[in-house]
């Protein structure tokens, strides 16, 4: 009898009625002679109210505190799921992190998983019983309630499936797979059926929003089949996400399109060009626990070079700050500026590793559309460029257009 993991997020447990349709999808599964392991996510807008709580008694709380707090929107979820499957006359029981046993490391807010102890679901399991799970948490060494930090739940989901060396983790949302681009940019996008492991991790890293970049990372570590599936339309397949290379002459080359609007570019202009000078820069970022995406260094002339990098659009003043209180004078910089009305958009595809002229129609695309690319970073499945915010709409249709996606 082969175990199945089902995820529902929270626009699939909003409330009693989307509860209990989520149970009713559980329930089809069950009755096929699966084993079920459901996990659930705190009831939409549940957590951000729970962290406004936290902050209005704290303005930075204290994070064991705040992970025993946050933790709790989950813990009614799994309670409210348990009893709705009980309801209709089905063995089920409800797990926190800390009963399941979820070990985690002591990193308050944003915990890392380190040992699922599985005894205790797979005894229920085999006697009949559903098991809801409480995601996004688990329990230190020293028996403190964690949290994953953010799409724990998937990662929670993802764990428990290899754990369990479950057949599939299924995650539900409220889109009914992945698309090649965003539907709300391009009409035509369409959902992709199969998807390799590599191109959605990219696309999760690059700005999808379906699945967290984390989860993807645990699935591929463990080979963990993943499945997008909407809870609004379970009758539909969704998107598979697997570890087989296309081998289809037909297959497409670019898989999807990504993109990030919530980036801000940095310019540091006039710097030494000498060995180490990268570290003088992005070492001071890193200990504020600022995130850097995209880095360029431009070919030095004169002594001097220009050094240009991305983080998230909410960290542009801090960074800045940082580098013109310590960086700049120490360094012998001439300026620094930031630019935060830019995105990043990016084209994935296994196909790229195959195929030539890939980038060459890209920029030729953009050229046509009179679109201005400020910087460019290409990895051997994925191409990325950073242009101005304004052009990323006509860029994003474009491209979808120019690469035959609104034909798969």
């Amino acid at each position: 009898m082969s175990i199945i993991v089902q995820k529902f997020g929270g626009t699939s447990v909003a409330n009693p009625e989307r509860i209990q349709a989520a149970a009713n999808i559980a329930i089809k599964t069950f009755n096929q002679g699966h084993q079920v392991v459901i996990v659930v996510s705190a009831m939409s807008g549940e957590t951000n109210k729970l962290i406004k709580l936290c902050e209005e008694m704290m303005p930075s709380p204290e994070l064991r505190e705040y992970d025993s707090i946050v933790s709790t929107g989950e813990q009614v979820t799994s309670g409210l799921m348990s009893l709705s499957l009980i309801n209709l006359g089905f063995k089920a029981k409800s797990y926190s992190g800390h009963q399941v046993k979820i070990e985690t490391d002591n990193a308050h807010s944003k915990a890392r998983i380190v040992n699922i102890e599985d005894t205790n679901l797979k005894k229920d399991l085999k006697n009949g019983f559903i098991a809801v799970v409480a995601g996004f948490q688990g329990v230190d060494k020293e028996g403190n309630i964690t949290t994953l930090g953010r799409g724990g739940s998937d990662t929670t989901a993802v764990a428990l499936a290899a754990a369990l060396k479950a057949e599939e983790c299924q995650i539900y949302t409220d889109v009914d797979g992945i698309y090649t681009t965003d539907p709300r940019v391009v009409p035509e996008a369409k959902k992709i059926k199969s998807i390799n492991f590599e191109e959605m991790l990219e696309m999760a890293s690059l700005g999808s929003k379906v699945l967290q970049t984390r989860s993807v990372e645990f699935a591929g570590k463990y080979k963990v089949k993943l499945r997008v599936l909407s809870s609004f339309s379970p009758n539909n397949e969704g998107t598979e996400i697997n570890f087989e290379e296309k081998k289809n002459m037909e297959d497409p080359i670019i898989s999807g399109i990504a993109f990030n609007r919530d980036e801000a570019e940095v310019n540091i202009l006039g710097v030494p060009d000498m060995p180490g000078i990268a570290y003088q820069i992005l070492g001071p970022i890193a200990e504020a626990k600022i995130d850097v995406d995209v880095i360029i260094q431009n070919l030095g002339q004169d002594g001097l070079t220009d050094f240009t990098f991305t983080v998230q659009k909410n960290d542009l003043k801090k960074t800045l700050k940082i580098l013109n209180e310590k960086v700049k004078d120490h360094i012998k910089a001439r300026e620094v500026k930031g630019d935060d009305k830019i995105a990043k958009l990016s084209i994935i595809g296994v196909g790229m590793r195959s195929h030539v002229g890939v980038a060459s129609k890209m920029f030729r695309t953009l050229a046509e559309e009179g679109v201005n690319i400020s910087t460019i970073s290409t990895s051997e499945i994925k191409i990325s460029v950073i242009l101005e915010e304004k052009s990323l709409d006509k860029a994003v249709n474009a491209l979808h257009k120019a690469f035959d996606l609104d034909k798969i």
